[in-house]
């Protein structure tokens, strides 16, 4: 019996090739572990986000005007990104932003108030917006030098690493262990992560300069409507994932009466469709289409929603959710890229202006669901993100991606 035609059968198909390339990769894995540390300190923090507002006895608006003071840190921080990340090569700079992120995300889940809350979430945007940039860089960078595709994959590593945040989460949380112990136990662990990452990220080649000669340091450029188009959908498909990042847990215990522990999979099953698809993307984008995906994409997306809210029980919420993260997977992964190649704009410039963006539609959203939960109920703020996901919908028909 010949047992190698199968194996041979499995690597000729694209899926699985794709995955082996991006696993066997030293340069694409490590990379691809910065984006999941990143991502398990975020899924950590939200499953504690219904405990942290009930121990300071926050209002959905409160709560939600504190989740702002994040995407101000982002603002501020953004257009310094490019600059920093040229100074310290993207290496260092993950590394030093990962401290940032780790220490930062241990001072809301300790805090006695809202102000040192607040605090805490804006040190988290800085550091947010650091990394996110540098991150996306070494990705790039492996992909020009490497000659493959691993930008979905990456991202995909960040959906794992929410999906492993917030399980562990679950976890922690029925068998009553401190949250504030566990954050600190997760902070350490994704620091001790990244420090020995750091060898293999400084064999990356630096994007010093672009092949057409750009300095590594443009952060910021005035989009045209192609970009803009772009900066748009990305919007939506942020606040998709935003939404389940800070308020799918709220919604489970607090509006539908799931227990803790089942609120704390919210974020669980979003990630668990949205990192399944992430990592066949690079093989799915060329098949359907980049552009064909966006639109299908939103519409899945703006249905889970729907579902969740039409059917309020926690088994067709957890369903709702997975549906959003199944139709969010493969935005960031086609926008990301696409960014880098419009007409008139440096790839660098392009890239960071629409992470800038579209990081503030994942940071900003969720503040703006809590104001509209306060005054009308959290039904109709996840409506609110249904409905900008369906317009994004529309937009995907006439945007260019080149």
């Amino acid at each position: 019996m010949n047992t190698t035609a199968p194996l041979n059968r499995s690597a000729r198909n694209p899926f699985v090739q794709n995955l082996l390339t991006f696993f066997l990769n030293r340069q694409a894995l490590a990379v691809g572990l910065v984006f999941a540390c990143d991502s398990i300190l975020f899924g950590s923090w939200v499953a504690h986000i219904p405990h942290v507002k009930e121990k300071l006895h926050l209002s959905d608006a409160e709560l939600g005007l504190t989740l702002f003071a994040m995407p101000v840190g982002l603002l501020i921080m953004n257009p310094m990104t490019g600059w920093i990340v040229a100074k310290l090569g993207e290496a260092r700079a993950c590394f030093w932003s990962a401290v940032g992120v780790s220490l930062a995300v241990c001072l809301p889940i300790n805090a006695p108030n809202m102000v040192v809350m607040a605090l805490g979430l804006f040190l988290l945007g800085l550091s947010s917006a650091l990394i996110n940039v540098a991150m996306n860089t070494c990705a790039t960078n492996v992909e020009r030098t490497e000659g493959i595709a691993i930008m979905s994959s990456c991202h995909g590593m960040w959906s794992l690493g929410g999906l492993l945040g917030s399980g562990i989460a679950g976890a922690v949380i029925a068998l009553h262990v401190s949250p504030q112990i566990h954050m600190a136990v997760i902070a350490g662990l994704v620091l001790l992560t990244t420090f020995l990452l750091q060898p293999t990220l400084q064999t990356i080649p630096s994007s010093s300069r672009t092949e057409s000669g750009e300095k590594a340091g443009s952060s910021f450029v005035m989009p045209n409507l192609d970009l803009l188009l772009m900066i748009l959908i990305g919007l939506a498909v942020a606040m998709g994932e935003g939404v389940a990042l800070d308020w799918s847990a709220v919604y489970l215990h607090e509006t539908i009466g799931a227990s803790s522990q089942i609120a704390a999979l919210g974020f669980g099953a979003f990630s668990l469709t949205m990192t399944s698809l992430r990592f066949f993307g690079d093989a799915i984008i060329p098949r359907i289409g980049a552009k064909r995906w966006l639109q299908l994409g939103s519409l899945l997306a703006a249905s889970g929603l729907v579902f969740a809210i039409v059917l309020p029980y926690p088994p067709t919420a957890l369903i709702g959710f997975a549906l959003l993260g199944a139709g969010c997977s493969l935005g960031a992964p086609i926008l990301y890229s696409a960014s880098m190649r419009v007409p008139g704009i440096p790839p660098a410039a392009g890239l960071a202006t629409f992470a800038t963006f579209s990081f503030i539609g994942f940071l900003a959203g969720p503040p703006v669901i809590g104001f509209v939960s306060e005054a009308f109920g959290l039904y109709y703020g996840l409506g609110f993100v249904a409905f900008i996901l369906l317009i994004s919908t529309g937009l995907s028909r006439i945007v260019k991606l080149f």
